[in-house]
């Protein structure tokens, strides 16, 4: 485990009262994430990929995706469109959307685009979705979705898209989206299953009809 692994703002997974406090009601703040929030958000990262992932990917693949592909992208920061869910004010989950053609990955990612989006003709991405694992199922992504696709819709787009990953698929899945064929990432020699996935913003013209069948609470 890293030595930065331990963090004040993240669940304490071994305090006593840890089991109670994550079965009372979860009051949940949502807010633009900072720079200062970037060590917490990596940590958050780590915990979440590390645990929610096992069962759809061997430890060689997590270790691969969290050293290549997942982390925090500086852009979304600095455009003022990642955010961090925190209750009690711990930080329990993150996620964003964007403006830029990069669909997915951190900082380390070396396939980056940061040229800026067409609202009228292109879809925003939504980005780097993760849930601490003792918080997952409790709201925290939906709440966190729903902030990133009222203010993208605001900015001018009719869509949002995003690269799930397996975990995440059926979570996307039961808020509208629709999947594509799954693609094989190549993470430094290992092979990563991400699902691609859209979704028509409500009231848009292109709206996906609630008959279509979808294909297919974290996304890279």
């Amino acid at each position: 485990m890293p030595a930065w692994f331990q963090c004040p703002r993240c669940p304490d997974r071994s305090h006593p009262r840890f089991a109670n406090r994550v079965k009372a009601p979860l009051e949940l703040e949502i807010r633009i994430a900072t720079e200062n929030d970037r060590d917490s958000i990596e940590q958050l990262i780590f915990l979440s990929a590390r645990e929610l992932s096992r069962g759809y990917y061997s430890d060689e693949q997590i270790a691969a995706a969290l050293a290549r592909v997942y982390g925090v992208d500086s852009a979304l920061i600095d455009d003022g469109t990642y955010f961090v869910a925190e209750a009690d004010g711990m930080l329990v989950g993150c996620g964003g959307w964007s403006k830029r053609k990069t669909l997915f990955g951190g900082d380390q990612f070396v396939n980056r685009d940061p040229e800026r989006l067409d609202p009228g003709r292109e879809a925003a991405k939504i980005r780097a979705f993760f849930v601490h694992p003792n918080y997952a199922r409790r709201g925290i992504a939906r709440a966190l979705l729903a902030r990133c696709e009222t203010e993208a819709q605001r900015d001018g787009f009719n869509s949002v898209e995003l690269m799930s990953t397996l975990p995440g698929v059926e979570f996307y899945r039961a808020s509208g989206f629709s999947a594509a064929n799954s693609i094989l990432y190549d993470a430094g020699g290992v092979s990563l299953e991400f699902v691609p996935m859209k979704k028509a913003l409500r009231g848009s013209s292109n709206m996906i009809n609630a008959n279509d069948n979808w294909g297919g609470a974290a996304n890279a």
